[in-house]
């Protein structure tokens, strides 16, 4: 949202203290780069602000939904269009976000749902098949079938990869 860093964070929770949306930050790997900005927390973002790259803007988003508690979170795609290193911060803030938290994860990029208790599939509109992710690699449906196209470097894996949007 356009306005601080501050603002955009405690957009959550507006009564927040500065302690707690410095808290939320550091939880969500944001605290760092917003203490090297020239206004830190002031900063302005946004149209007339500086622009954040988007692992920046996960975390903030991360930080806010910290500060918020939600017992229940809907991540869509969390970690689409970032970096290896990016991904990396983004899913180490994540991986806190969850915890004791009821988390439905929409992801087409596995490495988001590696450590999850349980995995629903689609297909047509209908699940397809659901378990650990240790359990569904071993069936050879669509998961195992990801798994093992994400992990192939073939020029055939890439291919079919976009055909699922993956890449």
């Amino acid at each position: 949202f356009s306005g601080t860093i501050r603002e955009n964070i405690s957009y959550a929770h507006p009564l927040a203290t500065d302690k707690q949306v410095i808290d939320a930050a550091k939880a969500a790997n944001a605290h760092d780069f917003i203490v090297e900005l020239e206004k830190g927390y002031d900063s302005e973002i946004g149209e007339r602000g500086i622009k954040l790259s988007g692992g920046q803007k996960q975390r903030i988003a991360i930080a806010r939904a910290i500060l918020k508690d939600a017992p229940i979170l809907i991540l869509d795609e969390a970690t689409s269009s970032l970096d290896s290193r990016a991904e990396h911060q983004v899913q180490e803030a994540l991986d806190r976000l969850m915890e004791r938290r009821t988390t439905l994860i929409i992801a087409h990029r596995l490495s988001t749902i590696a450590h999850v208790d349980k995995i629903v599939t689609i297909k047509d509109g209908h699940i397809d098949e659901q378990g650990t992710p240790r359990e569904l690699a071993k069936t050879g449906g669509i998961y195992a079938r990801l798994l093992e196209l994400q992990m192939g470097t073939t020029e055939k894996a890439k291919k079919k990869l976009e055909d699922y949007e993956i890449i």
